[in-house]
């Protein structure tokens, strides 16, 4: 398809049309061949716009906000989709499974990447420091996140992604992790048991609070705030595998209490390599 049309009579960008657009290509389960940034000037703060547009349908159609997700947060994310800075975008109740679960077969391309996730127990506005983050905080949380891009091959610049949800399309849900250590908390990914990757908590900028304050940071710039009970999962801690149907994907954390976060998926799957858009 393309986006040369997306403008609405004063030639501004037709946020919404974009929104429905990337909203009726994962209905239909087919992926998009060209970003809107190879024939749109899209910068990032309009990449929210259309993200904005597109979560409001998914709320319409009766899903509920349920926290956040934060994207290239790690080195390891960064250096894979080659984007230099860190996006966010919503997470709803239909999103989140428990451990153990299946992906939908409506999935695209799925991926899996391992994360920590942070429940807020107290409202968190920014800006604030990671300190403060931390302790607004009631719980830490094993993750194993499966992205879907409707962007084929994962193409994608990161205002393409950032209008896409930043890929959020699951969210497996684990045990508890020490909220004292969670830089030093180690998890290996594993593929039909096969390893695939392995990293510790402070692959998430640091720490994973650090992305929460910063998260906090943004959402005020609009005038929203973190509230009790959101779930902030922090960023892939390890790069992200493509997973194909019938794998089993497991985190495994090394903290007693949150032993290994699975998933089966059930989806049409897609091993392509991941490709940065120059």
């Amino acid at each position: 398809m393309s986006w040369r049309g997306y403008r609405d009579s004063g030639g501004s960008l037709d946020v919404a049309g974009i929104a429905r657009a990337l909203a009726s290509a994962r209905a239909a389960g087919r992926t998009l061949d060209v970003p809107i940034s190879d024939e749109l000037d899209l910068p990032v703060q309009d990449a929210y716009r259309v993200q904005d547009e597109l979560a409001a349908l998914r709320y319409r159609a009766g899903e509920r906000l349920a926290g956040w997700k934060l994207g290239y947060t790690s080195a390891a994310m960064r250096a894979q989709m080659g984007i230099d800075e860190p996006n966010f975008g919503p997470l709803t109740g239909a999103m989140l499974l428990p451990s153990g679960a299946d992906v939908p077969a409506v999935a695209l391309q799925p991926r899996a990447e391992p994360e920590i996730g942070l429940r807020l127990g107290r409202r968190l506005a920014g800006p604030c420091t990671a300190d403060e983050a931390l302790a607004a905080c009631s719980a830490a949380v094993a993750c194993l996140e499966i992205v879907d891009s409707v962007w084929t091959g994962y193409r994608f610049r990161l205002a393409d992604n950032t209008a896409d949800l930043s890929s959020a399309a699951w969210v497996v849900v684990g045990g508890t992790l020490p909220r004292g250590d969670l830089d030093q908390v180690r998890v290996t990914l594993s593929v039909d048991g096969a390893p695939a990757g392995t990293a510790t908590g402070a692959a998430a900028g640091g720490h994973p609070a650090r992305g929460v304050a910063w998260l906090a940071g943004q959402l005020a710039a609009t005038g929203r705030v973190l509230q009790p009970g959101d779930l902030v999962i922090t960023g892939g801690l390890t790069a992200a595998v493509p997973v194909t149907p019938g794998s089993t994907v497991a985190a495994v954390f090394d903290a007693p209490d949150a032993a290994a976060v699975t998933v089966t998926v059930n989806g049409p799957g897609a091993t392509d390599v991941a490709r940065e858009v120059r």
